[in-house]
């Protein structure tokens, strides 16, 4: 079944690893096989990815789009994982959650999650700052 992606203009797309960005007006676009298809506001880039969360997001967005260089992702995100639990035990249902999404390659999923995660970090931060 084809998928079809109406970009705003400017908008950007990930499709099969290949970053599009669209031009000044409306486009619609069917993709017609599978292959990783990420929006705009579900991209983030190494800039943004500036908290422990975000970088597990940004890991598991490579994985998603970079099928080639797998391996080495799949290193990234478990160290990255690793750490969060060794700093933030809570988190450990959020993640044993990306942990099955990842181990059944289902990153896209496993981004939706880790959204969830992000969202948590963002609390903790701000109950943090309140308190002192």
């Amino acid at each position: 079944m084809a998928l079809k992606v109406t970009l705003k203009p400017g908008e950007r797309v990930i499709i099969g690893g290949a970053v599009i960005t669209n031009g000044a007006s409306t486009a619609n676009l069917i993709i017609e096989n599978t292959v990783p298809v990420l929006r705009q506001k579900d991209i983030i880039s190494k800039e943004q990815a500036d908290t422990p969360c975000k970088r597990i997001y940004l890991v598991i967005q490579l994985m998603y789009v970079d099928g080639a260089n797998l391996s080495t992702h799949h290193n990234t995100y478990w160290s990255l994982v690793k750490d969060v639990l060794k700093a933030a035990p809570s988190t450990l249902p959020v993640i044993d959650r990306m942990n099955d999404l990842i181990l059944g390659n289902k990153y896209y999923q496993a981004l939706k999650v880790t959204k969830k995660l992000i969202e948590y970090e963002e609390e903790a931060i701000r109950h943090v700052r309140r308190s002192t």
